[in-house]
């Protein structure tokens, strides 16, 4: 699958992955501090954005897209900047391309399955939207509402939403959210230095899951935000990015 992407500047290769019901344009925050001195690449992952969609998706599909995209633009020495779903991707990743990647930062997702979710009531409103057949955004915050869904989460998904319907394959993020919320090791610890950033208040990266972390990824290095929830990149960007400066610089 050919993927929509946008590509800025030159140097080092730092490849920008975003999250569930998002696109390119959710990690520019991050992505243009880099620009300057770096080539940055923001990718729509498939069912998302513009790139096509598909009735098959799952992190072995989606992290295909992505090497499939980083061989054609010839990347190496790739550095991996994943949020939550583009996370899962970006370890994923470090599974099928390797030799190319030379460091990955993850942002408030672990190579976990999760089974108790917090974006159920997301996937539950966007059920009741397709029942509902719904075409303006005020039905919608009713509906999201009536799911106890907050406001910020209720804006962020409204974004996608365009001329009487969703940016994002909302059908089948519902039919496959299993698949999204599992995770597949392929057994082997990988060795490369990866960074895991989670926010304090956020539950995707808990203490429990320090040391299925630290089992895959020997070499990783976990920070906390102080007072950040799941979308630590947006909340507490001047944090964030002093974290991916130095991560990265050294």
């Amino acid at each position: 699958m050919k993927l929509n992407y946008k590509i800025q500047g030159n140097g080092q290769p730092i490849l920008f992955l975003h999250g569930m019901f998002g696109s390119l344009d959710n990690l520019n925050m991050l992505a243009k501090e880099f620009v300057l001195n770096f080539q940055t690449i923001q990718v729509d992952l498939r069912n998302h954005g513009l790139s096509p969609w598909s009735n098959e998706m799952n992190y072995e599909v989606m992290a295909e897209d992505v090497a499939t995209l980083c061989q054609h633009l010839q990347l190496k020495n790739l550095i991996v900047v994943g949020h939550s779903m583009g996370g899962k991707v970006a370890m994923q990743l470090m599974q099928i391309i390797p030799d190319i990647i030379e460091k990955v930062v993850v942002i408030d997702i672990a190579p976990v399955k999760y089974v108790k979710s917090p974006n159920l009531n997301v996937i539950e409103a966007l059920k009741q939207c397709d029942l509902q057949q719904v075409t303006d955004k005020k039905h919608i915050m009713d509906i999201m509402k009536q799911q106890g869904i907050d406001l910020a989460t209720s804006y962020f998904l409204l974004k996608s939403f365009k001329d009487g319907h969703w940016l994002f394959n909302s059908r089948i993020i519902v039919k496959q959210y299993s698949d999204l919320c599992d995770w597949h090791s392929n057994g082997e610890p990988c060795k490369k230095p990866i960074l895991f950033i989670r926010g304090e208040n956020s539950t995707y990266i808990t203490d429990e899951y320090v040391n299925t972390i630290m089992a895959q990824f020997p070499n990783a290095k976990i920070v906390t935000v102080a007072g950040a929830g799941h979308n630590v990149h947006a909340e507490k960007t001047e944090q964030v990015l002093e974290i991916l400066h130095d991560f990265i610089m050294n």
